[in-house]
């Protein structure tokens, strides 16, 4: 099982998350600035071998199920982020997105330049309609992120997440198929 295909962009390498990997987003998610803002990762090396052992079990848009997979430098095949797409069982024309960053690697464009390589995937392979992502709004670098990107806001969610014991704001940002496919297109 691992329908998965490697994606490359310029200069990153996105692949499935292996058993070997998990050291690595341990130490990037558990970083307290970045555990801040993660539902996942930040409370065991355990925790995050489990999930990337779950996922062997699972393929890319299996409703219901989150599919993370590795972001890498294509050059030399570091792993510097990882990078979730959620497929709503509801919804399977949907998928939601989530990008965590190791703190080194963050401000030079690799967050950025993975998710267009994720959004061609997912608009491009697996033919979904809508993308979008839900953000705390304090993570402001998250924010500029999915705006650069070409994704919209689309709405603001007054203490409508439970978070780490709280309530906390959820903004919601999306892009449409045919939005990515018009930015595309511009670019060219």
């Amino acid at each position: 099982m691992n329908t998965f295909p490697p994606l490359t962009t310029p200069r990153l390498l996105i692949r499935r998350l292996c058993a070997e990997d998990a050291a690595e987003i341990f130490a990037y998610r558990s970083d307290p600035e970045t555990a801040r803002f993660q539902a996942w990762g930040t409370e065991s090396l355990k925790q995050v071998q489990d999930f990337i052992e779950s996922l062997t079990q699972i393929e890319p848009d299996t409703p219901g199920t989150w599919f993370q997979v590795g972001i890498c430098l294509e050059e030399t095949g570091a792993l510097i982020g990882d990078c979730g797409m959620r497929f709503p069982a509801e919804d399977e024309r949907q998928a939601e997105i989530g990008i965590t960053l190791a703190s080194a690697y963050r401000g030079q464009g690799y967050a950025a330049e993975a998710l267009e390589g994720i959004f061609d995937y997912l608009f491009f392979t697996l033919g979904k309609h809508r993308v979008f992502g839900s953000v705390d709004p304090q993570n402001r670098a998250s924010l500029a992120l999915l705006e650069r990107v070409g994704m919209r806001r689309e709405a603001h969610f007054r203490e409508g997440l439970w978070f780490k014991g709280a309530w906390v704001d959820d903004v919601i940002y999306a892009i449409l198929e045919k939005e990515w496919k018009a930015r595309r297109d511009d670019a060219r």
